[in-house]
């Protein structure tokens, strides 16, 4: 359709050539032009001719002949004014408040319809297509396509490839030119919010002159904007909105959209905090808060304002998530209209960062939608000290979102009538397609980054405007007077009464009334905060797993699986019964399938998950003949529970940030995001640093989302052997989460139970053995599982040697995490040693004192030496060495054995990784030394006597 061009304004005399031959012979066109004038003439309610009519199905009006009802030239070029003016308008309107607009569009300019002022007075009336009344003329038409898109509102909407909805939107904007009047008592109300949006900053600024707000001073319409939306929501069958945002204005939002209590606010500035002894909090420009809010029309709505760190656009995703969530909760499965998501965003950084258009691409994607967003930009037109056109290219922030065909209103933010009204579309919009809608408040910043910032150091010229220019409250109600809706000193009135209210918050800030505690409510009714004893029973009897197995391996009828996942499937079954060992794959299939029949529901995503990148779980089969789908786990009974296993699209910031919203909006669910490779977690560490690491400590919000990090060194390079184990240990405090590297499919089936069968949530690291995820084992012997072991164990934090050595005879205690066990183990058979003990530490956070001292007490080895893959300054070394050191007899010393200290996470010779490999299995079990080792690995391996003397006790 390379040639369908017919949108280009600058072929509009070509398209007219095509429509005279279209008039003359419908069928001389392609049939893509057929279709496109038929229903251009379709919308102007008749046909061109009798020969149009009969190529379109209809029946010619009487006596008409070839001539009847022909369309002049004037009405195509009237039509296609309109069209463009539709298209095009946004670009002349009158969107910043600080008067820049734009000069008219060249592609507006009569002369590119062939029209000229001499044409304004002729009559177009039943020939433009538009809806709105007009006097009949060319000169009246204009003038209301300027009022309706180049006035206060500009909007973007006719790239939208729905016709249904381009036409829901003009059907809605055209009759009412886009200005809607509004009732003595709607303007009155909208007044009043400006009033205390305004008043509420100015006395912040006066009583806590050197205090950050970072002020929504400038952008007041968004207090009525979002008021709408609540208020519209809620008649339209909203029971939630969730909110998400950055700082800018946040604390206006939390008093006058969610009603958070003035006293608790100006309590928070005079220093007053709530000391439970538990987390460190936050500053009051990032938390949260929830209330229950009645409409004007007696409705009930719930608000959320989601907890957010300074990573200004990192919570979009979370509050996605958590409304999926909360929509799966309530059963609003279908259209998704119970519950939605606002999202307040910068106009910086909404170009400027690439979560945005993460999240964006989301919002389309199965198992990921939500009913659409409703997306606002409070635009400031600078980015801290960055002009827009130092920070984007493209006119709009907005620009970005075009890949989701939203509609976009383009609103001035000192005409507060034009923010309600959009707001008014947005809302319905969004309810009756279901999709992604954005405003784009066009406004200013009043002061700085923040009240302390002097923002005339780098835009002298736009601050000079901004300090000579009215405030929204004075335009509105100025604008308000002029049209007899408000008395002189009505609004000295309004702004008095406001300063007694807060003169009274103020005095009572010494015992404010505390907001109420949410966290264990709703969906986690029933939980609590964690407590001493962090074990759980995870045993499932024999029956239960032979069930999961049979059932497992049910294919439906007709359904040809791939000969190999049959036989896989196949061994599985027989895994379940105890006829065979289990793996890494068969132990996964019977954690999640117990969970599921026992109804815990599962969502289990990431890229390539349902295969696995290592070919080791192939949760979703598909039919070798004819590619359907099918998920055994999802087909184990009629009472169970849903799981759902997705391959994500290509990102793991947006995604994993996406889960980790759910996880914390509904407990119910165990949710778990695997990295293709564990060192792609990379990518998302801020959502590790800001929220699953430090959520519960700053914000009480808990979590107990499953990360699943494949791990370990097989010479595959510095991308795809660590996962980064360091970081997340060098994050581990307060019993913020768990890390755990399991070296046995038991111990994997284990952990996975135990995060739904306690009372409490926390996040779960685990470091997935590569190696091990694949192999059977005759590769690495001991790595299989029993049945008995699922049956009756559960997870061990520590793994003694199951090798049995005699503690008398340990001359030499190993400790370790994961696949290198193995490598170890086999290494002492061959050498025959039974006097060195090789113990697993299975949970590394929290810190297993308890199993670790019964360890050192049982075997009294001398010589203890930690050993580990990893190079020296990555891996657990660090962090066991300061935890090991306390517990050490005092005789005994503590050495390190692994590869020396290194700047990349590992090399990329396979060659190179062998030789490390003997040389830390030859130091760590004290072998002979080969004459042809490599000289700098020498020095490694093991830590120099210095070192070790220093540690001894």
């Amino acid at each position: 359709m390379h040639f369908f061009d017919y949108i280009n304004q600058a072929n509009a005399d070509y398209i007219e050539q095509l429509y005279q031959r279209y008039q003359q012979d419908p069928r001389s066109l392609d049939a893509q032009w057929q279709a496109f004038f038929a229903g251009f003439e379709a919308g102007l309610a008749r046909p061109a001719n009798d020969k149009a009519a009969a190529a379109i199905g209809e029946t010619p009006p009487p006596n008409s002949g070839d001539t009847a009802g022909l369309l002049t030239p004037l009405a195509l070029e009237v039509a296609d004014l309109v069209h463009s003016y539709r298209e095009l308008g946004h670009f002349v309107a009158l969107l910043d408040p600080l008067g820049h607009h734009r000069p008219d569009h060249p592609l507006l300019d009569l002369k590119q319809f062939g029209l000229a002022d001499k044409d304004l007075d002729q009559r177009v009336a039943g020939q433009t297509g538009f809806l709105g009344a007009t006097d009949g003329t060319l000169r009246d038409l204009l003038e209301k396509l300027r009022k309706t898109y180049c006035s206060n509102i500009g909007i973007e909407y006719m790239s939208i490839t729905n016709k249904t909805q381009r036409q829901w939107l003009q059907q809605r904007m055209e009759p009412v030119l886009n200005q809607p009047v509004f009732s003595d008592e709607d303007s009155r109300a909208i007044l009043d919010e400006l009033v205390r949006a305004q008043g509420f900053e100015e006395y912040l600024g006066v009583k806590f002159q050197t205090q950050k707000r970072f002020s929504l001073e400038g952008a007041e319409a968004l207090i009525p904007l979002l008021n709408t939306l609540v208020n519209d929501g809620a008649a339209l069958g909203v029971e939630e909105l969730v909110f998400g945002m950055a700082h800018r204005g946040r604390l206006n939002v939390l008093a006058h959209v969610l009603q958070k209590p003035y006293e608790v606010i100006l309590a928070e500035f005079a220093g007053a905090t709530v000391n439970d002894n538990e987390g460190d909090g936050d500053v009051k420009y990032h938390l949260g808060y929830s209330s229950d809010r009645v409409t004007a029309n007696g409705r009930k709505i719930h608000l959320s304002l989601s907890f957010n760190p300074s990573h200004l656009e990192l919570v979009n995703p979370v509050v996605v998530g958590a409304v999926r969530a909360k929509q799966n909760y309530m059963g609003d499965h279908a259209l998704r209209v119970r519950v939605a998501p606002v999202l307040i965003h910068g106009d910086a950084s909404f170009t400027g960062q690439g979560i945005v258009s993460e999240t964006l691409n989301l919002s389309e994607l199965p198992y990921y939608r939500t009913g659409g967003t409703i997306h606002i930009i409070v635009n400031n037109q600078v980015g801290f000290t960055t002009f827009p056109r130092q920070g984007r290219f493209t006119p709009y922030p907005t620009d970005v979102a075009k890949m989701i065909e939203a509609p976009i209103f383009h609103v001035n933010g000192d005409d507060p009538e034009a923010c309600v009204h959009a707001a008014r579309l947005a809302m319905a919009f969004r309810q009756e397609f279901h999709q992604d809608v954005l405003i784009d408040l066009w406004c200013y910043r009043r002061h700085g980054h923040n009240e302390v910032d002097e923002p005339s150091f780098t835009q002298p010229l736009m601050y000079k405007e901004i300090s000579a220019h009215l405030r929204p409250r004075e335009l509105y109600a100025a604008h308000l007077e002029s049209q007899g809706k408000l008395h002189p000193g009505e609004l000295d009135e309004l702004k008095a009464e406001l300063r007694q209210r807060l003169d009274q918050a103020q005095a009572d800030t010494t015992s404010p009334a505390k907001p109420p505690f949410r966290a264990f409510g709703g969906a986690w009714s029933g939980l609590q905060r964690a407590g001493n004893d962090w074990s759980a029973k995870t045993s499932v009897t024999a029956e239960q797993l032979r069930t999961i197995g049979e059932q497992a391996n049910r294919f439906p009828e007709n359904f040809t699986p791939h000969p190999k996942i049959a036989a896989l499937y196949a061994r599985r079954c027989e895994m379940a019964a105890g006829r065979a060992p289990i793996d890494w794959g068969g132990a996964e299939m019977l954690s999640l399938g117990s969970l599921v029949l026992e109804g815990t529901p599962i969502r289990f995503v990431g890229q390539d998950t349902q295969r696995g990148t290592f070919s080791h779980r192939h949760a979703a089969l598909r039919d070798y003949e004819n590619g359907n789908k099918f998920v055994p786990l999802a087909n184990l009974s009629d009472k169970q529970a849903p799981i759902i296993v997705v391959n994500t699209m290509l990102s793991e910031l947006a995604v994993l940030a996406y889960e980790y919203g759910f996880s914390s909006a509904d407990p119910r669910n165990l949710v778990l995001w695997e990295a293709q490779f564990g060192d792609f977690v990379n990518e998302a560490q801020p959502v590790i640093d800001q929220f699953i690491a430090a959520a519960e400590s700053k914000w009480k919000k808990y979590s107990g989302l499953v990360l699943l990090l494949p791990h370990g060194y097989e010479g595959q390079g510095p991308e795809h052997s660590n996962a980064y184990l360091e970081r997340f240990l060098s994050l581990c405090a307060e019993d913020n989460m768990q890390v755990v590297y399991p070296s046995l499919p038991s111990q994997y089936f284990h952990v996975l139970r135990r995060q739904i069968h306690r009372n409490f949530r926390k996040p779960l690291i685990l470091m997935m053995p590569k190696a091990l995820l694949r192999s059977s084992e005759e590769q690495f012997p001991g790595a299989a599982s029993r049945l008995v072991e699922l049956t009756e164990g559960t997870f061990q934090n520590v793994i003694d040697d199951p090798m049995t050595p005699a503690p008398g005879r340990v001359r030499r205690l190993l400790l370790c995490a994961g696949k290198v066990y193995f490598t170890l183990n086999k290494a002492r058979l061959q050498e025959k040693l039974d006097d060195v003990a090789i113990v697993r530490i299975e949970q590394l956070y929290p810190f297993p004192q308890k199993e670790l001292q019964q360890v050192l007490a049982r075997y009294q080895a001398q010589e203890i030496c930690w050993v580990q893959e990893e190079s020296r300054n990555r891996g657990a070394w660090s962090f066991f060495l300061q935890r090991l050191t306390p517990l050490l007899p005092e005789t005994a010393v503590l050495t390190y054995c692994g590869r020396d200290e290194a700047a990349s996470p590992a090399t990329g010779s396979y060659k190179l990784h062998e030789i490390e490999e003997q040389e830390l299995v030859g130091a760590a079990l004290e072998l002979p030394r080969k004459p042809n080792a490599s000289t700098p690995l020498a020095t490694a391996v093991p830590t120099p006597a210095r070192a070790a003397e220093q540690i001894n006790r």
